[in-house]
């Protein structure tokens, strides 16, 4: 057990003298138990809430696990088959430190040819959304994950298998599905269950800036209805750059709020996210974007209308022709 993870235990056991009986309890191989309560639970790592701090702790050093059941329904995950994302109710708010713990393996890399992106994962089966521009164009896609290890690490895996499901560019979304190198589960993150984002509360985005990986930024809602072009966006003062685009935006409960996707060069601290609200009607209605690699014109795309003259005579028709 190296000096880290010593140090962080023995803190934990000494926070045990005064922690509530009602706690999830965790015994270790070296027979020491923590109490607290389990934020996240992988094949590799175990994420305990013991009050002042929350510690990690590799299932390696793990003999059992004891769930108290009064907590047991504060934090179910609601699985949707049909809809492929997941929600949740109740999640405690954390600092973005906390959070990014728990959240920062279900962001991916998305590279093309072209250029690169990030993207968030979905669901444990591999459902994952980006940014249309990212893949526009594009067939040979790869995505990067970074898949928890039992020593607690994080292993960086690149995955050729990519297919692209369904895409919108109307909304500037994509939706693909990775395929697992061990066939194992994903990590995932969940979208919020409902939008109630306000101005001024705290938010977080990883992704892949200018490719370099993992970069996490931190801000604030500057305001939730921007509008363009008929659509609402996020506004945000968090850090957005060429290569987040696509990468989830987070709130102080570890959901997913928005979707990054541009922002203002010419100016400081204006960036902006796709709202949830998008996303999942995209995602329930994957059908009619859906994408085939056999049809140049797969995915939908909206035209926009012809502008039209000041006398009421389109630009794209000949001189007394109306197109009424």
């Amino acid at each position: 057990m190296n000096t880290r993870i010593f140090q962080t235990l023995s803190y934990a056991f000494i926070f045990l003298i005064s922690v509530n009986a009602n706690a999830d309890v965790i015994v270790l191989t070296s027979g020491s138990e923590i109490h607290g309560e389990i934020i996240k639970r992988t094949d590799n790592k175990i994420w305990v809430d013991i009050g002042p701090e929350l510690i990690t702790i590799n299932m390696s050093q793990v003999e059992s696990v004891d769930i108290d059941d009064s907590n047991a329904t504060t934090q179910s995950v609601e699985i949707d088959t049909a809809n492929l994302f997941r929600t949740t109710t109740q999640l405690p708010e954390r600092s973005p430190t906390d959070q990014a713990k728990l959240v920062g393996a279900s962001v991916i890399k998305v590279s093309t040819p072209g250029g690169l992106g990030s993207g968030v994962l979905l669901n444990e089966e591999g459902f994952a959304v980006t940014n249309a521009h990212v893949i526009q164009g594009e067939t040979d896609l790869r995505a990067t994950v970074w898949i928890p290890q039992p020593d607690g690490t994080l292993k960086r895996t690149t995955i050729e298998d990519v297919d692209i499901i369904a895409v919108n560019n109307h909304l500037d979304l994509a939706l693909l599905k990775l395929q697992h190198p061990d066939n194992k589960s994903f990590d995932f993150s969940v979208l919020e269950s409902a939008e109630d984002i306000e101005v001024g509360q705290v938010v977080f985005a990883i992704g892949n800036p200018l490719g370099l990986e993992r970069s996490m930024s931190q801000g604030v809602i500057s305001t939730k209805q921007r509008s363009f072009d008929g659509l609402t966006y996020i506004q945000t003062d968090a850090a957005i750059n060429p290569g987040n685009s696509g990468g989830p935006l987070f709130n102080s409960k570890g959901e997913v709020v928005g979707i990054t996707n541009m922002g203002i060069t010419a100016a400081e601290s204006l960036n902006f996210a796709i709202p949830t609200r998008y996303v999942k009607d995209f995602i329930r209605n994957r059908e009619a974007f859906a994408y085939d690699s056999k049809n140049p014109n797969a995915g939908h795309l909206y035209h926009a209308p012809p502008e039209r003259a000041k006398n009421g005579i389109s630009p794209l028709l000949k001189d007394g022709q109306h197109d009424f």
